[in-house]
């Protein structure tokens, strides 16, 4: 009897967590499952080639990864999750080198940056159903309103972020694109919870953009200081932002309200992906060339732990089973 109970626990151990942090490795190629509570690796899957970003689907049984290469590749990998096994690519035909991606009203959206496009990439079907070209350079990083009613992504080398606003819902429906002039670099970005503002880090000149989201305008630029920056995310109470930095050994951390710096937080010797845990009392952070996922503690601002899921972590993800 007892030995039933333990080979019942240890089998309750090695599945999936209801909650997760997924978190890929660009060396190893793959897609950790880990325990938010315990910190552990629960289970490791081939991610397919140069994993860049990961996103888990509403339900979090799935996860997409994008196959980056700088253009190179062409394909989306998905893993279930429950299963812990890698089901296999989604062929993106001409839509090369996928970054970006976000899950939203049932679909994968993905920015194709080789393509200079964003699309969409119905499971159901197992389809591509949409398409929209931007016109600019490095179309990298997304995200797409829970209405669906509009889009904004990143251009790196143009230095622009756009956005892509539905005209008209339908079958018939039409897109209207606004590009906004920001500063050099401009990569990683996010839309604050209360859906006002949108900030984004500018790797080549150190900046941040503020826009305002009523007037798709630039209404301030803050002398960040962080050279470098990859990416940027605001605290589920939309209290902080936290930028990482591939060049620099701290993560900048800013006080929204009144946008300026509050801290700098020593993590390691650069960093890459940022995600927040949903209840807001930590965020994680990889530290791409120490082979490490720092853990920082969102009260006290310092570091609380690391993850070890293999060499040159980066994208990350959050996935709750429902």
């Amino acid at each position: 009897m007892i030995s039933m109970l333990l080979f019942a626990c240890l089998l309750r151990a090695e599945s999936t967590p209801q909650a997760t942090l997924l978190i890929l490795s660009k060396s190893a190629l793959t897609l950790s499952i880990v325990d938010p509570s315990s910190l552990k690796v629960i289970a490791s899957m081939p991610s397919g080639p140069d994993p860049h970003e990961v996103i888990a689907s509403s339900d979090g049984k799935f996860a997409f990864v994008s196959n980056y290469g700088g253009g190179a590749y062409n394909t989306l990998t998905v893993v279930d999750l429950v299963a812990q096994k890698t089901i296999g690519p989604v062929d993106l035909g001409a839509l090369r080198g996928p970054h970006g991606l976000t899950f939203v009203g049932g679909k994968v959206w993905f920015t194709a940056e080789a393509a200079k496009v964003v699309g969409s990439y119905d499971p159901a079907s197992k389809k591509i159903d949409w398409v929209m070209g931007t016109g600019q350079n490095r179309t990298h990083m997304l995200y797409v309103s829970e209405d669906l009613k509009w889009i904004v992504t990143s251009n790196v080398s143009s230095a622009t972020m756009t956005f892509i606003d539905q005209h008209n819902a339908g079958p018939r429906a039409d897109w209207d694109e606004t590009v906004v002039p920001v500063g050099k670099g401009a990569e990683g970005f996010d839309v604050t919870p209360n859906g006002k503002e949108l900030w984004a880090a500018n790797a080549q000149d150190g900046t941040i953009s503020v826009i305002d989201l009523g007037t798709r305008k630039v209404v301030q630029t803050l002398a960040a200081n962080v050279m470098g920056a990859n990416r940027l995310k605001f605290t589920p109470d939309g209290k902080l932002a936290l930028v990482s930095s591939l060049r620099d050994a701290d993560l900048a951390i800013f006080d929204v309200s009144g946008r300026r710096e509050l801290k700098r937080v020593k993590i390691g010797h650069g960093a890459a992906g940022i995600e927040m845990q949903p209840d807001g009392s930590r965020a994680f952070v990889a530290c791409t060339p120490d082979g490490y996922v720092v853990v920082v503690d969102l009260k006290s601002l310092e570091v609380s732990g690391h993850i070890d899921a293999g060499k040159q972590p980066d994208g990350m993800a959050w996935a709750v089973q429902r």
